[in-house]
This record gives C-alpha cells, structure tokens and sequence, in this order.
C-alpha cells in the first residue's frame, strides 16, 4: 500500500512538523497558485505606457479613455497580469481608478477602459506587471483631461457698419476668436449674401487662423453699388463656433468708362504694343458696348495680339466655362494661359455686363478656377 507523505494520524507535534515541510514542498513549485515569492532569478521588465503618453491632452470626446501598454517580459515561467491605477496626485493617495489582475492582451499590448474622468484637471497613471510571486516596477505617466470646449465667433474687423469698400472684391478682415485649452488649430469660415438671411450666398471660403488678423478676399468682383452681408465662424474640426453677428458694406459704383482713345488704324489696324494694358486698350476701342458674341470675338482679337507680340505669359487663349455667367461657353472677361496647376489667368474686361472697361489684371494663384484653357 502507498503510504502518505503526510499522515493525519500523527503525534500533535510531528503533525506539526510534518505539515511545515509539507507546505515548504508546495512553494518549491514555481507555478503553484500559493507559492511563495518573490522566486530567485526572475526579473520582470516594467510595462511601458503607450496611451495616454506623458503629458497628452485628452478632450472631452476622447473619453472614455483607454490606457495602454506594451506588455512586460518575464524569465520566469509563470504567467503575467497587470495592475492599472489612475489618480488624482503623484503619490496615488487620491485613486479614481484601479484594476488588478488584467490578463495580459494580445498583440504585445494590454489595455482597459476608463468609463469617465472629470474634466479640466491632471491625471496621473501607472501600471506594473505581476505573477504572483514577483512584481515588475511601476511604470508612471501623467496626462491631462481638457475642460469643456468653449469657443467664441471671431471679431469682425473690416468692413463694418455699412461702409462703401473701395473694391468690388473686399478683404473681409477678423481678430482672433476667443476659446479655452479644449480648442486645438482653427479655421475660419466666411460667408458674403446679397440678402441679410444668407439664402442667396454669392461668395463663400476658409482661410486658417493667422497669428494676428486673418482675411479673406472673394474669388471674383462683386456687382457695383450693392449693398452686402457677411459673417464668419471658427473650427477646429471637431468644435465650431456659432455664426458671428452681421456685418454691412457696399461696393463702389462701376468705373467711369474711358476716355476715347485714339482711334484704331483704318480698318481696325493691328494693336502691337509691348504692354498687355495697352493692346486690350486698342482691341476694346474696335467695339461699342459688346454683347456675348462680339466679347468672344473681342477677347480672340486680344489673345492673338498678345501672341504676335510675344508678351510675357504666353501663349494666352480663352478660358472655357460652361456654367454660371458665360459668354457662349467662354468667361466674358478672362484670358488663360497654360492648363491645371500651371494655368494663369488675367482680368480683361472690369464689368463684362457693364461698362466693359479694358484691363490687364492677373488674379492671385488663390483665385484662379482652374478650367481649360483653349490656347489661340
């Protein structure tokens, strides 16, 4: 018969004895569930934090809140949990949240969950590694929980208060919009309408935050003499502001026509000249006030005088536009030269429904509608 290492039928004192050697036997095994520690020879390596990283801003959006880590390493052979703790002061006096006993993740990483944290107050947060036996040290990091994001239109600079521009393509002008720690990189948005309730937009865009003013220019002249609405708001992306109040202004009244020029060579003589101002000069004075089909006529004229003179920019050709105000498939009052992201563009005609005053104007690479250009 096998005899027990351990009878129960022993003398008191040898039960005793014998019942220490039997317990010193079981910690000997290093995955016993009661062994005890720590064990020689067996380093664990302390986690490291991934999320939130060392002094990260976490908004309010971002909650709840998921910390992670890289898991440790061991050489001994018992398995891995981890210990997570999140509180209020560097000492971890003050815990908001504990959790031991995480089993170790996939993937090389461990993470849990934290429902809720208050706003606009530090964290701090550590984690080590244990098996029960020997413990990893801690690892430590803090980070910060926003507070409530709070942000503000910005001001309107200029125009305002209803005053005549001196351009029928104003630079709408705003300071900084106020916000909190919560708001990160802004951008703000510009509206223009014909109409104080923003149903008719007539001009729209988005210029990021400058370090002082921030402006925004319209792509292309407003009509003359017309009063004008605008208003602007902030984002971040994530936050926006609500919409500014109001702002007025009224564009000048048209150009005076010219001043008769010379008259063109009989017959409508060639205009070869070394400035593009003077050649549409010459190419407008062959025309009465034009309509679409006489502008296109009067715009080819143009291009081919630019070409044969060879002025600098060239080729130049017509600019194709099938959509809006257009002159039988043309813009009414621009030449082009080149195609996409090379295309340049040049204002000819200041009003083409107007007075249809000659100019040579290039527009700014931000206001340029890169279409195709059909070169002459």
């Amino acid at each position: 018969m096998k005899r027990s290492l351990c009878p129960a039928a022993a003398l008191p004192a040898l039960f005793a004895l014998t019942l220490v050697g039997c317990e010193a036997s079981k910690s000997q095994n290093p995955l016993s569930p009661s062994v005890a520690g720590p064990l020689a020879g067996v380093d664990i390596t302390a986690p490291r934090l991934l999320e939130p990283a060392q002094g990260f801003k976490v908004k309010q959006s971002q909650q709840p809140l998921k910390l992670l880590i890289e898991n440790s390493t061991s050489t001994g052979v018992r398995p891995i949990a981890y210990s997570f703790e999140v509180a209020s002061d560097s000492e971890f006096q003050a815990k908001v949240y504990a959790r031991s006993g995480v089993p170790t993740g996939d993937g090389g990483r461990t993470s849990v969950t934290v429902d809720r944290l208050d706003l606009g107050r530090p964290y701090y947060w550590r984690v080590r590694a244990e098996d029960g036996a020997n413990n990893s040290a801690y690892s430590t990091a803090s980070f910060e929980v926003l507070p409530k994001p709070v942000l503000n239109p910005p001001p309107q600079n200029t125009p305002i208060n209803g005053v005549t521009t001196g351009s029928r393509r104003p630079e709408l002008i705003v300071g900084q919009a106020e916000r909190n720690a919560a708001i990160g990189s802004l951008r703000y948005e510009f509206q223009i309408a014909s109409d104080a309730g923003f149903g008719s937009i007539v001009a729209d865009g988005s210029n990021d935050e400058g370090s002082g003013n921030t402006g925004f220019t319209p792509g292309g002249d407003l009509s003359a003499n017309t009063q004008y609405f605008w208003r602007v708001r902030a984002t971040d992306g994530e936050t926006t502001s609500s919409w500014s109040d109001t702002q007025t202004f009224r564009t000048p009244q048209a150009a005076a026509p010219p001043a008769p020029g010379p008259p063109p060579a009989p017959g409508g003589g060639p205009c070869d000249f070394s400035s593009g101002q003077a050649i549409v000069e010459c190419e407008r004075r062959k025309y009465g006030h034009m309509g679409p089909g006489e502008i296109i006529a009067f715009l080819r004229a143009v291009a081919d005088s630019l070409n044969r003179n060879g002025l600098e920019g060239g080729r130049f050709g017509l600019l194709l536009k099938d959509g809006g105000n257009n002159c039988g498939g043309y813009s009414c009052d621009i030449l082009c030269s080149g195609q996409g992201g090379g295309q340049r563009q040049w204002d000819v005609l200041s009003d083409s429904d107007g007075a249809q005053g000659p100019m040579w104007g290039e527009l700014e690479r931000s206001h340029i509608v890169s279409r195709v250009c059909e070169i002459r």
